[in-house]
């Protein structure tokens, strides 16, 4: 998941009111229709539980699960999953997924900054663009190194400062500048901040940059879809009166045509993220 309020290089200076971001947080995400994207993103899901090698019968907690891409993968795998996330609506849109396949999962609405759970209480834990827009980043490593068990795996998928996502973000915090003080959620996509974050307790941390290509039928239907049916971007041009909306439409436009590997065809732009796995100590 993705959150415009947040993605920035400059380092903190002031400290955020993170409660205030957070309530902030989750309206935007129940705003739009977060599903109708975040279904387009199922194969990161499917690519992370093998990476970590999730088994039939592991405990598997997927954090900020939104739709739950991650927590059907996992399902599908057999394992005995509870997806999470601190917006209802879209873990129900994770449930109905669930249900028409017949998959079994549990559903709980829970902060991933405070996770409602025993100490390692899962084998496996995983995060797909969900708990890198947290704003306060050491609280939700902290607690998924909590719950992860001696010898366990935390598996996650983070955009890249460097890629689209992080270019994309950059384009309308030019236009809707994130709070002053938050660390960009975009250094979870970097090595030296994940080691930072989970080092201490992590017996290995193996990172590969991957690519999620965004499939559209041009810059128009991405920005149109965008628009309408993700929160994030739905409240950043909802924020801007019409002459401004106009000039981020251009803006997102000319980015998307510069990654555009397509040609005049389509749209197909590479998005670059980090897959990291982790294995607790």
């Amino acid at each position: 998941m993705l959150n415009t309020s947040a993605i920035h290089d400059e380092p903190a200076s002031t400290q955020p009111d993170f409660a205030a971001i957070k309530a902030r947080q989750q309206a935007t995400w129940a705003s739009g229709d977060f599903a109708v994207i975040g279904t387009t993103l199922q194969i990161v899901g499917e690519m992370l539980a093998e990476s970590v090698d999730v088994r039939a019968g592991e405990r598997v907690l997927d954090v900020a699960a939104g739709n739950g891409n991650a927590t059907l993968a996992a399902a599908r795998r057999f394992a005995r999953v509870t997806s999470t996330d601190y917006v209802p609506a879209l873990l129900e849109k994770g449930r109905a997924r669930a249900e028409a396949e017949g998959l079994a999962v549990d559903f709980k609405v829970a902060d991933a900054e405070d996770l409602p759970f025993d100490d390692g209480a899962f084998d496996v834990v995983l995060s797909t663009y969900g708990a890198m827009f947290t704003p306060d980043h050491t609280r939700p490593a902290r607690a998924m190194l909590r719950v992860t068990r001696s010898g366990g795996r935390i598996g996650l998928a983070n955009w890249t400062p460097e890629g689209f996502i992080g270019q994309l973000f950059k384009v309308i915090g030019a236009y809707v500048p994130p709070p002053a003080g938050l660390k960009s959620p975009a250094l979870w996509g970097t090595e030296p901040h994940l080691v930072a974050l989970f080092g201490a307790e992590a017996a290995d941390i193996h990172c590969v940059r991957k690519y999620f290509n965004f499939r559209y039928e041009s810059a128009a239907h991405w920005i149109q879809m965008f628009r309408d049916f993700y929160g994030p971007t739905h409240r950043a041009f909802a924020a801007l009166d019409p002459a401004r909306q106009a000039e981020l439409e251009r803006d997102i436009a000319a980015l998307l045509d510069c990654c555009n590997t397509a040609g005049t065809s389509s749209l197909v732009v590479p998005g670059e993220y980090l897959e990291v796995v982790i294995v607790k100590r």
